[in-house]
C-alpha cells in the first residue's frame, strides 16, 4: 500500500511539472520556424548574404565549440536546478537569474567566437580575399557574416532555452518538495515559465548587441583583443546608468560627458529583468518593445561602424 502510494505520489508530480512543457516545446518550434521563415525571405531579397549566412551557420553548428558550448549549458542547467541557494524559499528565482546569466555568457562567447574566426582569421587567411573576388561586396560580405552569427546564437539559444524553461518548471516541484510545502499545480509552473521566459529574449538582444561590436572589432583585431575589448566594454555598460545618475547634477561639462558615455556604451542595464524576477512579475510589452528598439538601433550603429572600418581594410 505504501508503495503504490509512492509510486503515485511520484507520478502525479512528474505530470504536474510536464503538463505545461507543451507551452515550451510549441514556443521552441514557433522559433525555429521564424529563423527558416527569415532565411527564405533573405534568400528571395538577397540571396548573396543568404549564402554567406547560411554557409557560416554551417560551420558554426558543426564546431566542436558549438557542442561543447551546449553541452556546458544543459549539465549546468540540470545541476543548478537542485543546488541550495539558502534564500528562505527564494531559490527559484535565483535560479532563473543564475540560468539566464548562464545561456547569456554561453551566447557571446559563441557570437565572439564566431565574428573572429569567420570575419578575422578569414581576413588574415585571405579567406576573404576569394569570396570578394566573386560578385559579392563587402557589405554583403559583412551582413552575411552577422546574420550567420545571430542565427547561429538563436539555435544555441532554443536549445538551452528549453532546457531552462524545462527545469524552471522542475524546479518549482522539486522546492516545494524540499520545503515540505503543499504540492504545486500546473498552472503554478507555467506562470514561472511565463515570468522566464522574457528574461531568453532580453539575454538574446543584449548578444545581438554585443555580436555586433564584435564584428565591428573583427574586420581590424583577432580573437583575444577582441575578447578583451569586449569584455571591457560590458563591463563598462553596466556602469553606465551609475555614471549617468553621479553625474546628472554636475556641471554641465561633466553631464555632457555622462550623456555621450551613455550613448558611446550599450546600456546592458536595460536587458537585465533580476527586478522582474524578484517581484515576480512579467515584463511587459511595451518593455520589450523598446528594448527590441534600442537593440535595433545600437546593432545597426554598430554594424555601419564595422562597414566603415572594413571599407579600407586591406585584404589582399
Amino acid at each position: 500500500m505504501g508503495l503504490g502510494q509512492l509510486h503515485f505520489g511520484f507520478y502525479g508530480v512528474t505530470m504536474t511539472w510536464l503538463t505545461p512543457l507543451w507551452t515550451v516545446a510549441v514556443g521552441a518550434a514557433a522559433v525555429l520556424g521564424i529563423l527558416a521563415l527569415l532565411v527564405v525571405l533573405l534568400r528571395a531579397v538577397a540571396p548573396k548574404i543568404a549564402a554567406i549566412a547560411t554557409t557560416s551557420v554551417k560551420e558554426a553548428t558543426h564546431q566542436p565549440l558549438f557542442y561543447l558550448l551546449a553541452g556546458i549549458g544543459v549539465f549546468a542547467l540540470f545541476i543548478l536546478t537542485f543546488v541550495a541557494y539558502n534564500t528562505f524559499g527564494e531559490d527559484l528565482k535565483m535560479f532563473m537569474a543564475n540560468g539566464l546569466e548562464l545561456i547569456k555568457v554561453l551566447g557571446v562567447i559563441l557570437a565572439l567566437w564566431i565574428s573572429s574566426v569567420s570575419i578575422s582569421e578569414e581576413i588574415e587567411g585571405r579567406t576573404a580575399l576569394t569570396l570578394l573576388s566573386k560578385p559579392i561586396s563587402r557589405r554583403q560580405l559583412i551582413f552575411g557574416k552577422f546574420l550567420g552569427i545571430l542565427f547561429s546564437v538563436a539555435i544555441l539559444f532554443v536549445i538551452l532555452g528549453t532546457m531552462f524553461l524545462a527545469t524552471v518548471s522542475y524546479k518549482v516541484n522539486y522546492d516545494s518538495r524540499e520545503n515540505s510545502a503543499a504540492e504545486p499545480t500546473s498552472a503554478e509552473c507555467l506562470d514561472k515559465i511565463a515570468l522566464a521566459a522574457p528574461g531568453l529574449a532580453l539575454s538574446f538582444m543584449e548578444t545581438v548587441v554585443l555580436a555586433s561590436i564584435s564584428v565591428a572589432i573583427s574586420t581590424r583585431l583577432p580573437i583575444v583583443p577582441n575578447l578583451v575589448i569586449c569584455g571591457s566594454i560590458y563591463a563598462l555598460g553596466n556602469l553606465v546608468p551609475v555614471i549617468v545618475a553621479r553625474t546628472a547634477d554636475r556641471f554641465p561639462i561633466v553631464n555632457f560627458a555622462g550623456q555621450l558615455f551613455a550613448a558611446i556604451f550599450p546600456m546592458v542595464d536595460y536587458f537585465n529583468m533580476e527586478s522582474a524576477i524578484s517581484n515576480d512579475k512579467t515584463v511587459p510589452l511595451e518593455y520589450m518593445g523598446a528594448t527590441l528598439l534600442y537593440c535595433v538601433l545600437y546593432s545597426t550603429m554598430a554594424m555601419l561602424l564595422a562597414l566603415l572600418l572594413f571599407e579600407d581594410r586591406d585584404v589582399a
